[in-house]
Order: C-alpha cells, then structure tokens, then sequence
C-alpha cells in the first residue's frame, strides 16, 4: 500500500487528501435525535419477494444489485411484528454487519432475500415470515425472539463486493485488506468533493467494515499503525459528511471513536465539538475546543469556534436578563414618608378643641334660652 503523505504544517483548517475539509462556522442550536425505538411508517408500494418476505423502499439506493456470493455491508434495526420490541440495532453499537449472500446463517434468510433485491445506498422495511427468521423454536440466548415470531427489519445495504479474482475478503492478508480499505476511502474523498455525501459515507463505511475489531484485535506494531492511518481519517470524514447531514449525534459518535485510539487528536477534538455545539452542549464544546487548541495553539479555526461561543453566552445572558425583567416587573415606587409626629399630634389637638368650643357655645345658648 502507498504511503500517506502528511504535510509538514497541518492544522485543523488545512487537512491533506487523507481528510475531507469541512469549515463552516457551528451555529448553536438544538435537533430532534431519531432513535429507532419503533419501525418506521412508510407509504411505499409493498413488494412480495416470496412468499414469507415484503418490502416497502424507504430510500431508493443506485447502482446495480449483488449476486450471489457478494460480501454485503449493511446496518439493519430488528423488530418482533406482534410486540414491536427491537432486538437488534446496529446502528446503535456504530459498526456495519457483514453478510456473504448464499452464506447466510439460517436464522438470517429472510433478511438475505431483502437484502439480494437492494442496490447500494437503498434502505427499506422488510416484513420476513418466522418460517425465514428465528423458526419454530425463537432464540433464548442473544438475541432474545420469540418462538414463531415474525420479524420487521429496517435495513440499509451500505455498499458490497463482489468476490473477484478468486479471493474473498476473509482470504486477504492483511496489507491486502488496509489497501482495499484505503481504496475505498479516497473513493469517499472524491464522492464529498462531489458534495454526495450519502455515497461518500457508504465508501467509508465500508473502509471501516474491512478494518473491523475482530480484525484491529489481531494487529501488532507498523501493521496496526498502518491500519489507524486509514481507519481514523474514515471516522473523521464520516464525522464531516454527518456534521452536514445535521446528523451531530452520529457525529460525536464517529469523533469518539477516534479519541478512545487517539486522545489528542485535534481534529477529531474539533469535528465533536462543532457537532456539540450544534446540538446546544456549549459546555462540552467549548471543553473540547480547549483539548485541541493545546495541540494546534496557532489554528485559527479553533478560536474562531470558541468566540462564537462566547458570543452565544452573552446573548443567552442578555436575553435571560430581559426576560427577568418582564417577569418581575419595574422597581416599585418609593412611598412618600409619613408627615411629622409633632405635626399630626397638633392637627388633632386643633380638631378637638374646635369640637369643644363648639359644643361650650351650644350648651350656653341653650341655657341662655330657659333664662328668658
């Protein structure tokens, strides 16, 4: 395999053609997270693949479809039909499921045949009879399914290869499988310069499909090092094609991969944090745009990040304090002091003497009346 060439003076701003660009400011603001938790609804016209498996196109994929004895890449979510429970979720553990159509276990059937009817970059809900699933019995162990139990799958075939030249991928030594995995990253790189983003995360996905941890387990020294030059940057550009997709949960998920092999990187410091920032986790964002400016003091897209940080808190503490205010109203007025004591006592006493006086010149009228 080649060599990557690294420039001498690489910043954050600056990637080499190992690592895509992405450098739009983050906005910070917050988006609704898709989960999965539940299949999705989907309109679609219903295809019967045989007589125990549909499917209904959630996203029309390209290209053609696999043969038989292709090596599949794909990420599927599994439901039981009667209780909607979910049992599997590859998305969720961020790793791509391996399947050699043909080669199937038997438990997987039914998700083969949908699987032989996609082209690369389709997702789609199969509903697949028991019969093709977890048959009669179910699964006790892991996963857990229900005896007779009909599946739902909703399943996206990432990309696939078709066994060439005698050789399956199993049957790679391992400079073989980095190069195949380093092919199918620049073919990524050249697919985002084309602004397909979908298609370049399938290239990378695929990259990392063929550098797995089963695989990574086995590594030792320059083989291992070999394999991190091409598997990080994969993450890294995942984690710009999903920053734009407005995916920042997937993101962060991509970067921290990257930081549990490499805790210092810079880039995979920045990409979390923008994604962080775009989902309103200032806090955590700013600590990781602190981490990455220790490794790249002289980026300037680092302090560009961390002014419109600070710029977004004094805008939130300016609008709290107007807020406040209306709540709370203005400062009440001062009430006028009360007249002095000596004062009032002298009114009063005025009063009652008129009252007196008053009273004197009627009682001596009256008895001055009976004298006459």
């Amino acid at each position: 395999m080649e060599e990557i060439q690294e420039h001498e003076s690489q910043t954050i701003g600056k990637d080499d053609e190992d690592e895509i660009v992405v450098e739009q400011a983050a906005g910070v603001h917050g988006d609704p997270v898709q989960h999965g938790d539940f299949p999705p609804k989907v309109d679609s016209a219903v295809e019967i693949l045989q007589e125990k498996v549909t499917k209904q196109v959630v996203k029309e994929g390209h290209g053609q479809k696999p043969c038989k004895y292709a090596t599949c890449f794909l990420h599927y979510r599994a439901w039981t039909e009667s209780t909607q429970h979910k049992f599997e979720d590859t998305w969720h553990e961020q790793r791509p499921f391996e399947m050699v159509l043909g080669k199937e276990k038997k438990e997987m059937a039914g998700l083969a045949v949908g699987v032989s009817s996609m082209k690369a970059g389709e997702r789609a809900l199969l509903h697949v009879g028991w019969e093709l699933g977890y048959g009669k019995e179910g699964s006790f162990s892991f996963p857990n399914v229900p005896p007779m139990a009909d599946i739902i799958y909703e399943v996206e075939l990432i990309g696939f290869d078709e066994v060439r030249e005698g050789k399956a991928r199993g049957d790679m030594t391992a400079e073989e499988r980095i190069g195949a995995a380093d092919r199918r990253k620049m073919d990524g790189n050249s697919l985002f310069k084309d602004e397909k983003l979908e298609e370049a995360m399938q290239q990378y996905e695929m990259a990392i499909a063929y550098l797995g941890d089963d695989f990574m387990f086995q590594l030792f020294g320059k083989y291992r090092d070999m394999a991190l030059a091409v598997k990080n940057p994969c993450h890294l550009n995942m984690a710009a094609c999903l920053i734009k997709l407005k995916r920042h949960e997937e993101a962060i998920a991509q970067c921290t991969i990257v930081l549990a092999e490499d805790e210092n990187n810079a880039k995979a410091l920045f990409r979390r944090g923008k994604a962080r920032a775009e989902l309103g986790q200032t806090d955590a964002a700013r600590e990781d745009f602190l981490k990455a400016r220790k490794h790249a003091p002289e980026d300037k897209a680092i302090t560009r990040e961390l002014r419109l940080l600070d710029e977004h808190d004094k805008a939130i503490y300016k609008k709290q304090k107007e807020i406040y205010k209306g709540i709370f109203g203005p400062p009440p007025r001062p009430k006028p002091k009360p007249a002095n004591l000596l004062t009032r006592m002298w009114q009063w006493l005025t009063l009652i003497c008129q009252w007196l006086l008053s009273l004197i010149y009627r009682l001596f009228k009256r008895e001055r009346r009976k004298a006459d």
